[in-house]
């Protein structure tokens, strides 16, 4: 009796959506025309495992809805508002722009104390090469250190937001804290005062810059591009718009007054469901 030959082994079909899922995160986040690639978490950095960043910068959606957030707050600021329509390429390569700022974000977190550095310093060259000024004739310059800490606290208060929201809601008022004291290791590297240390010292630096932030037609075409759509891609697309209304639902109420957005009350069950479902799908995935 003749043996049966032995079976060729079977694709695992978790894998293979795996795969597919991890690659397009990937290529969203590096430049591989430039030879980018995912950095490597290295011991050496300004972190390191224990550290709070490690947690909350490691998940990709929350960052996604956080980063989202913290740029619609930023723009309400006139002079960071000017810094990008005078001397950005959002209009013609939004992607660009803030695949280059998640890069920023992992090369402090987790890269190599050389790679922080040197991005850092990239970073504040940059900004001593953007000024100008506004409407009212008013000058303005990247690297003044009262405007690099509003972008410094609408970010690390994003994020962790999100994170909250969307990883853990049961994090310590503890771990919180020390969140906003090692983010302001990279703010003080980057020129920003003040830079608060806490969660209830950037609630009070948000505060003091309300009076401050103003709109008009140039904050609501750079709103329009930053919620807008930037694919074909169906799928992409939903997860684009369902983190769009996620990145609103996060703001304040009176940052959502500002730019006119509408208030999700009746949507929220839906977006906050929605995102979480996609968190957990890439979680798996990265797993």
């Amino acid at each position: 009796m003749k043996r049966a030959p032995p079976r060729a082994p079977q694709p695992d079909p978790a894998r293979s959506i795996k795969a597919a899922i991890t690659g397009r995160v990937i290529a969203l986040f590096n430049d591989r025309s430039r030879g980018e690639a995912p950095v490597t978490r290295r011991l050496d950095g300004l972190f390191g495992p224990q550290a709070v960043a490690w947690r909350v910068h490691g998940d990709v959606t929350s960052m996604m809805v956080g980063g989202i957030s913290s740029l619609l707050l930023q723009m309400l600021h006139p002079a960071v508002l000017a810094g990008v329509w005078d001397h950005s390429s959002f209009r013609t390569d939004m992607h660009g722009r803030l695949r280059r700022t998640a890069r920023f974000i992992a090369l402090t977190t987790y890269g190599g104390r050389d790679e922080a550095d040197a991005v850092i310093a990239r970073v504040r060259h940059i900004h001593d090469c953007v000024g100008g000024m506004l409407p009212d004739g008013t000058p303005y310059a990247a690297n003044d250190p009262a405007l690099l800490a509003w972008v410094h606290v609408t970010e690390a208060t994003s994020f962790l937001n999100a994170w909250r929201r969307y990883v853990e809601p049961g994090m310590s008022a503890a771990d919180q804290d020390r969140y906003f004291a090692e983010m302001a290791q990279v703010a003080h590297a980057l020129g920003a005062s003040p830079v608060p240390v806490d969660r209830s010292a950037a609630r009070r630096l948000v505060e003091t810059y309300r009076p401050h932030l103003r709109t008009d037609a140039r904050t609501r075409e750079v709103r329009d591009l930053v919620l807008k759509a930037a694919t074909a891609d169906r799928l992409a697309m939903g997860v684009q718009v369902l983190g769009n209304q996620a990145a609103i639902d996060l703001l304040p109420a009176w940052a959502r007054r500002m730019h006119g957005l509408p208030n999700p009350l009746l949507a929220r069950p839906f977006v906050r469901a929605g995102t979480l479902g996609v968190a957990q799908t890439l979680r798996w995935a990265f797993r």
